[in-house]
């Protein structure tokens, strides 16, 4: 028992707990984008993963549709089956957060003895995720990906294939070629 016991301490000392976790998503995610992150806005949302550096995103999309940096983020006008939508992005951080248990354990014995904390900045860590959310709208600004949408199968084929274009694209003018 005595043995059992030291292990359990042991173990629980030199351990992370995690007090966040990002969410996983294979491949993508329709679902209300204010779920996801509270600061989006209360629209469904096609969410994926993105494992590139920041504003990759901002840069394929501004040159794929050719809008020499002017309104990017915001009513992309794009064309699917002759019927004109806009879509909207925003590149989302949710970090993991874990606290380190033998900084503090070891602050806290120096703190005893008299001396200065010298893991302060490492109680906890962070390790950022980013995501790409996408909202579309139609001409009337009614949402697209909303479950009764007439459009909503259309939308996501078009979008399914821009996501795959732009993880598997690293020189983004080969995707203004494709157009």
């Amino acid at each position: 028992m005595k043995s059992f016991l030291l292990v359990f301490v042991v173990a629980f000392c030199f351990s992370c707990i995690p007090v966040r976790i990002a969410p996983t998503i294979k491949t993508d995610k329709v679902m209300v984008a204010k779920k996801f992150k509270r600061k989006l806005p209360k629209r469904q949302a096609f969410i994926f993963e993105d494992p590139k550096n920041a504003n990759e995103f901002y840069n394929y999309v501004n040159t794929k549709h050719e809008l020499q940096f002017q309104d990017v983020e915001f009513n992309v006008p794009f064309e699917v089956d002759g019927t004109l939508f806009y879509f909207s992005f925003h590149e989302v951080e949710i970090p993991d957060k874990t606290i380190n248990l033998i900084p503090i354990i070891i602050d806290a014995k120096l703190d005893n003895g008299g001396n200065s904390p010298l893991f302060e900045d490492s109680y906890t860590s962070r390790q950022g995720n980013w995501y790409i959310a996408i909202t579309v709208n139609d001409e009337a600004m009614n949402d697209c990906l909303k479950p009764n949408s007439v459009y909503k199968a259309s939308v996501l084929k078009y979008l399914k294939q821009m996501r795959l274009e732009y993880l598997n694209t690293s020189n983004y003018l080969e995707a203004l070629l494709r157009r």
